[in-house]
């Protein structure tokens, strides 16, 4: 697995581990959700186990050794990237989780973390069309192929735009989430996801 490290891998090089006696305090954030699911800390040959194997590793403070998240639930935190903050003396995890982060069975460690209900609907839909549970819209759909997905979009375009001119607020917000939905859907059915749409967004803003 290819990890993404910013500003560079470079960067790694110059971390500053003076500060924390050999530790960097590591923020991890779900890549999908943006929600906070977590604080730990990383050693240099924690951090080192982690670029490797793809898996994140801390040091354990209380139990004095390098301990890879899920080693034992089976939880783990599959990373996609690290970012090194101004001062060189914190780290940013971006990373999938393969269930719960909380010992609690808590998806975060912060009860209330904020996140992006469209990238959990983003990744929700990823799992459908990987598991195809029974009994599942999502499923349905999947297994009536990408025609009749992408028909789905064209008739809820069309009732989004029509909701928008002849019918009250309520309506057009209601066709512009099966809009979101179905659009989501068949993304997923091409390989590819509504962040890669939202990043084309932004690469467009930026230039």
């Amino acid at each position: 697995m290819s990890i993404e490290v910013f500003p560079s891998r470079e960067a790694l090089a110059q971390l500053d581990w003076g500060k924390g006696d050999g530790l960097l305090p590591v923020v991890v954030q779900d890549v999908d959700t943006l929600a906070v699911l977590m604080l730990g800390y990383a050693s240099a040959e924690s951090l080192a186990l982690t670029l490797e194997s793809g898996h994140m590793t801390f040091y354990s403070r209380s139990k004095q050794r390098l301990w890879t998240k899920g080693e034992t639930s089976g939880n783990v935190l599959a990373v996609v990237a690290v970012r090194v903050d101004c001062d060189r003396d914190t780290l940013l995890v971006s990373a999938r989780p393969a269930g719960p982060t909380c010992h609690t069975g808590s998806e975060s460690c912060f009860a209330q973390a904020p996140g992006t209900f469209l990238g959990r609907l983003d990744a929700l839909v990823r799992d459908r069309e990987q598991q195809r549970p029974d009994n599942s819209y999502t499923t349905h759909l999947f297994e009536q192929g990408i025609r009749r997905i992408a028909q789905k979009v064209g008739e809820e375009g069309v009732e989004t735009a029509l909701a928008g001119v002849v019918q009250d607020d309520e309506a057009l917000l209601g066709e512009s989430a099966d809009l979101l939905f179905h659009l989501t859907v068949l993304l997923r059915a091409r390989g590819l996801s509504l962040q890669d749409a939202v990043g084309v967004l932004a690469a467009r803003h930026a230039g």
